[in-house]
């Protein structure tokens, strides 16, 4: 079995790889998603809503980051033009989206899209004991899931 440099397996590296590389073609789509609803919330919860998806907006584009940086790390190319991003994208495309329950629904069912993305790379990265990208990734569901519960609780749903 041929070793790379941080000592993992090179064949499951590069699964993880393409399986990161969908993942940050999925997190480009939720971002401009999160810019869209940002730019064009009405409504009486403007006040509240705008910032929020600022927050969220900001909160993926550091995590885009840090998906990129892994996938170098693994010894893989990031990917990073938008026919790559559209045609990895599992998520919902949001247009023109100004209704707040829509918006509200949309990063719900956005997130919870990653999750499952997310997960079946744990599951991999685990196998092999790839401990950045199971950090990482974990990380990044402990964080969701509170927000997926967050905007349930703000559309009075339960989870």
């Amino acid at each position: 079995m041929k070793i790379n440099s941080i000592g993992l397996p090179v064949k499951e590296s590069q699964i993880l790889v393409d399986d990161l590389n969908t993942l940050l073609a999925n997190f480009q789509i939720y971002y401009q998603n999160l810019r869209g609803i940002h730019w064009n919330i009405r409504g009486k919860r403007f006040f509240d809503l705008h910032p929020k998806f600022e927050e969220l907006y900001n909160d993926a584009q550091l995590k885009i980051d840090l998906i990129a940086e892994r996938v170098l790390t693994l010894g893989g190319t990031p990917l990073h033009t938008f026919e790559d991003y559209i045609q990895h994208n599992t998520l919902e495309i949001g247009k023109n989206i100004s209704n707040d329950e829509k918006a509200v629904n949309l990063v719900v069912t956005s997130l919870t899209g990653l999750l499952v993305i997310e997960r079946a790379i744990l599951e991999k990265s685990g196998a092999v004991n790839d401990e950045g990208t199971n950090s990482l990734v974990s990380d990044f569901i402990t964080e969701q899931e509170k927000t997926v519960w967050m905007m349930k609780a703000w559309l009075e749903e339960g989870i």
